[in-house]
Formats: structure tokens, C-alpha cells, sequence
């Protein structure tokens, strides 16, 4: 490769590289705003504890290099939520690819079985193509739209009662997740800071719309 050829590649990249600490560092400042709007603590750097902590959920199996950043957590309406960016990465080489997500976490004071709600898409009728099968509902329209998985039909059922259902058609790009003491909703991409407070409180309803009688079970 000729040498001016070289430093045209090696510019463009400096460049990139430049763009992104710009626009990295641009988030931080929205998200550190919106936290103290929100009365929450913010910490922007990568964390790996929490990915630790929370190792049964789903999301978190997945890849290498996995962290949280830009968190915000505290006590938001009465609870204790952990709001963050999550990283992690496949494959290798010329192959390897980036993820990043956002995450909402609720911590809740019963442990229940694994529950996982997402919107319906190709891959989830391909799973259940090969023997995953989702649960369904009286309510086709919901049946359609959201793959619903767990070996526990009757909290399955408990937890996606009508006021559920019917929340979670209104806001049908919510993927939702259930397990031991943590109620979870994320996305498959970083949400633009504005619409952190907006999604924060679709988790709190959420939680508000579980029955009582999930939390009194012996």
C-alpha cells in the first residue's frame, strides 16, 4: 500500500475516533443531567459488578467484555431502581461486533421464576419452529404481538393479567424479564437520553400492574 495511502486510512480513523469520544462523552453529559432531573446518582464509568450481580438474566449470558455505564440508581417512586448502558461483544476479528443496550432494573422483595416477555419477531417463531414454544393467551392480539416463555404457566398467567396485557399493547416495544428478585425491561440499542425518564416509568407500572397476591405467596 502506498504511504499516502496509509495516512489517508490512518486519518480517517484518528477522525472516527474522535467523533465518537465527542459523541460519548456528549451522552454522559445527558444522562448525568437527566439523573440529577430525576434525583438519581450517576456514575459514568464502565462497571462489571452489577453484570456480576445480576448473572441470571438472560442478556447477561451472552458475548465477552461485558459492563455497564452511565448509570443512574437510587430510590425513584418508592424504589430502587439501576438504570444503565450495557456492552458486550461477539465474534472475533474483521467479525467482531459491538452490542449495546439499555437497561431498567427494579429490584422486587419475592423471588419468582424466570419470565420472559418480548415483542414477536423472526427469531422467536423460528424458535418456536424447533421446540421452544411460547404460552398463549385469550387475547390473540397479544398472543401475536409478545413471545411469552416460562416453565411456570400459572405465573405466567398471573403476572400477564388483563391490565397487563393491555398495558403492554399500548407500549408493544417493551421486552420485559423476570427472575429471582429483579424485574427488568431493556432494548436492543442505547435509547436516546430523552426517553430514559419516559421508559423508567413504563418499568414502575409495570411493577405496579403485577398483583398483590404474587407478593403474599408462601
Amino acid at each position: 500500500m502506498e504511504p499516502f495511502l496509509i495516512f489517508v486510512f490512518l486519518g480517517i480513523g484518528i477522525v472516527g475516533t474522535i467523533i465518537a469520544a465527542i459523541f460519548e462523552e456528549k451522552r454522559r453529559k445527558a444522562m448525568s443531567a437527566i439523573a440529577e432531573k430525576l434525583h438519581l446518582s450517576f456514575y459514568r464509568g464502565k462497571e462489571r459488578g452489577i453484570i456480576r450481580k445480576y448473572s441470571f438474566i438472560n442478556k447477561f449470558h451472552r458475548g465477552r467484555n461485558k459492563y455497564a455505564s452511565n448509570s443512574l440508581y437510587g430510590q425513584y417512586r418508592g424504589h430502587e431502581v439501576n438504570v444503565f448502558d450495557y456492552h458486550y461483544t461477539t465474534g472475533h476479528g474483521k467479525n467482531r461486533k459491538h452490542h449495546r443496550l439499555s437497561f431498567f432494573l427494579i429490584e422486587i422483595p419475592v423471588v419468582f421464576p424466570e419470565l420472559t416477555i418480548v415483542p414477536e419477531d423472526v427469531f422467536s417463531k423460528i424458535g418456536q419452529a424447533i421446540g421452544y414454544d411460547d404460552i398463549d393467551f385469550e387475547s390473540h392480539e397479544f398472543s401475536r404481538k409478545f413471545c411469552v416463555r416460562s416453565k411456570d404457566k400459572k405465573f405466567a398467567y398471573d403476572f400477564c393479567n388483563a391490565k397487563m396485557i393491555d398495558y403492554l399493547l399500548s407500549n408493544n416495544e417493551l421486552s420485559i424479564e423476570v427472575e429471582n428478585n429483579v424485574l427488568a425491561i431493556y432494548f436492543n440499542r442505547r435509547l436516546a437520553p430523552e426517553h430514559i425518564e419516559k421508559n423508567l416509568n413504563h418499568l414502575i407500572e409495570i411493577r405496579s400492574l403485577m398483583p398483590d397476591y404474587l407478593f403474599n405467596r408462601s
